[in-house]
């Protein structure tokens, strides 16, 4: 009997805007999400683009709804592409396109979370490089370290 290989699962197509917010001191903001079907993680703000939205409005949406910070988020500065499980367990292939906002202080505004987000954003907190990689959980994208050091070398 000859074994046959299972179809590789149908992935919904995610456009995504994500930020890199950093502080006055160059630290970056991250959020920890502690969903239930998975070990914890840390991520970048940003999310999904809604029906119709360019990358750079989801952007400044996401970046307004996630930190409360109200700015442009200025050029895209990289793209990726990645395959995931969203926390409502669907298969993604996302294009994920990245900004940097310099952020004004360290004070970031929750209030405007949505449902999932406030259930499974808890925590947040401004990392230095050096403690960004000296993490034991995870973190993404997974090439997040050399990204940002981009940044923090670029002309402001």
């Amino acid at each position: 009997m000859t074994a046959v290989a299972s179809p590789e699962p149908v992935r919904a197509l995610r456009p995504a805007a994500r930020l890199l917010v950093t502080d006055p001191a160059g630290r970056l903001l991250m959020f920890r999400f502690t969903p239930a079907d998975r070990p914890p993680f840390w991520c970048t703000p940003g999310g999904a683009l809604d029906p119709g939205e360019s990358y750079a409005a989801a952007a400044r949406r996401e970046l307004l709804e996630e930190t409360g910070i109200n700015a442009d988020p200025g050029a895209e500065i990289a793209v990726r592409h990645v395959q995931f499980v969203t926390l409502l367990g669907v298969p993604v292939d996302a294009e994920e396109r990245y900004y940097h906002v310099r952020a004004g202080s360290a004070a970031i505004d929750t209030a405007r979370h949505t449902d999932l987000e406030r259930a499974v954003m808890l925590t947040h907190r401004w990392f230095k490089p050096d403690e960004l990689v000296r993490l034991e959980e995870a973190w993404f994208p997974e090439d997040l370290a050399e990204l940002w050091q981009q940044v923090l070398t670029a002309p402001a």
